[in-house]
């Protein structure tokens, strides 16, 4: 068995803010898992957060991780402006209070948990995985207009 798990994450939101979910396929040598949810009132960002934090949240125990995003914001954010933002008591480089911070610290504990490497993906262009997650995204949103 494989001693590495790939994520693959996306979030999305109906208007924006609105209706939001987010998905997330974990792979493990042959085991796949889907994991999706939702929230009435939220951002893309703050799914696509929710994604990937909620994809290492599934985790029982601490292993290496290929994380895959189409957010340049998420693979961005946390490889390199966090830094910066925790360096500066959570303000920007602009001393404006970082957006999402509940969410970034949120991720921030759980890279303590798990070697991740980031990676981004071209979202929208045929990557079966990233394609997966964004579909359960949806399907998250769509039950979602259902309750």
């Amino acid at each position: 068995m494989s001693e590495v798990v790939k994520i693959y994450t996306d979030g999305g939101c109906r208007g924006n803010p609105g209706p939001g979910g987010w998905g997330a396929v974990l792979l493990w040598g042959e085991k796949e898992k889907r994991l999706k949810g939702s929230e009435k009132n939220t951002t893309n960002n703050r799914m696509e957060l929710l994604a990937a934090i909620e994809g290492l949240n599934a985790l029982k125990r601490a292993i290496p991780v290929e994380l895959y995003t189409d957010s340049k914001y998420v693979q961005q954010g946390i490889t390199t402006w966090i830094h910066g933002w925790k360096k500066n008591g959570w303000k920007t480089a602009g001393r404006k209070p970082v957006k999402n911070q509940d969410l970034w610290q949120r991720l921030d504990e759980l890279m303590g948990l798990h070697d991740v490497s980031w990676h981004w993906v071209k979202g929208h262009a045929g990557d079966k995985y990233n394609e997966l997650a964004d579909q359960l995204a949806n399907q998250a949103m769509d039950e979602l207009a259902i309750k």
